[in-house]
């Protein structure tokens, strides 16, 4: 049993930061052709990038199930009851979350979104007590709020005051904490029974991916927007990008079905200090020592909610 609960936290400290990774590049990905072009036909950066995202992501699940000789067993469980409870934590974590968050980095900046979506271990800890009738104790609160002192320091920190912050990017940023919120309580309700986290995620990806399809064929010109991302070198970029994100969901999964959302996202929470981190050392971006503490706060969160055996 307290290897299940290590391995489980480690595999939330991963979620983390892989998920760091992930938002850097995806900014990075965001200020390059074709996501920068003005066309009518083509698709919204963040609602085409989000798609590329979870599409790679949804391959790569596929050939994992495949070796591991699960996708026949996978496919005959699509009719129950959890894999449509999954198909809705899907919806929630994929086009409303994802696509609210890259909105967001494309809008007012990967570090800003990072702090603001990093929020939502609170919101799932209200969420997870409210539906899943978890005990939310005392240290788990104390842990909680010291994230969020950790990701306001982030917020109030030199490089995040000079981003181009529109109230709409904001107001997305938030958005995308309600989805992923709903996702991580819902997502644990569905692994209670007879998914494993390798195939919740597979299950995730290919919903979302086949959600934003729809949109940008309802939204736009679904070739051209395909053609215009696949015929860029920056779809090496994508890729690349897909499997960070894809080992951070994977890891994230696990960590939900072993300790429970809420310790899962609160170990998760720590993206939003690693996303300034490769920001500082991959995109040149001044130190602040505000920064400092609020890594530290980060950490000591982790702790407190981690090995809290009530939670």
């Amino acid at each position: 049993m307290k290897n299940k609960e290590t391995s489980g936290i480690i595999a939330g400290l991963l979620s983390g930061l892989l998920w760091g990774a992930d938002t850097h590049y995806n900014g990075v990905i965001l200020m390059m052709l074709p996501f920068t072009l003005v066309d009518p036909r083509l698709a919204g950066a963040a609602l085409l990038l989000a798609l590329f995202h979870d599409g790679f992501s949804a391959l790569m699940m596929t050939g994992e199930l495949v070796r591991q000789g699960q996708l026949k067993q996978t496919f005959k469980q699509l009719t129950s009851k959890s894999s449509f409870v999954v198909m809705l934590a899907a919806v929630l974590g994929g086009p409303m979350g994802m696509r609210a968050y890259l909105y967001a980095v494309d809008a007012i900046g990967a570090g800003l979104t990072a702090s603001i979506s990093s929020m939502y271990p609170v919101v799932a800890a209200f969420l997870g007590m409210l539906i899943l009738k978890e005990k939310i104790t005392k240290p788990v609160w104390i842990g909680l709020g010291l994230a969020v002192l950790a990701v306001l320091g982030v917020s109030l920190s030199g490089d995040m005051m000079q981003s181009n912050a529109q109230l709409i990017g904001f107001l997305v940023a938030f958005l995308s904490v309600v989805g992923w919120s709903l996702e991580s309580v819902i997502c644990s309700i569905g692994m209670k029974e007879d998914l494993n986290p390798k195939q919740a995620l597979w299950i995730r990806q290919c919903v979302s991916t086949l959600v934003y399809l729809g949109f940008i064929t309802f939204e736009s010109d679904l070739v051209f927007s395909v053609t215009a991302v696949i015929s860029q070198p920056v779809l090496w970029l994508i890729l690349g990008v897909a499997v960070l994100g894809t080992l951070s969901y994977l890891n994230f999964y696990r960590a939900i079905d072993t300790i429970g959302p809420v310790k899962a996202t609160a170990l998760n929470i720590s993206y939003a200090i690693w996303a300034i981190v490769f920001s500082i050392l991959l995109g040149g971006a001044e130190f602040n020592p505000i920064l400092l503490l609020s890594a530290a706060l980060m950490i000591v969160s982790s702790v407190l909610v981690s090995q809290h055996e009530g939670a």
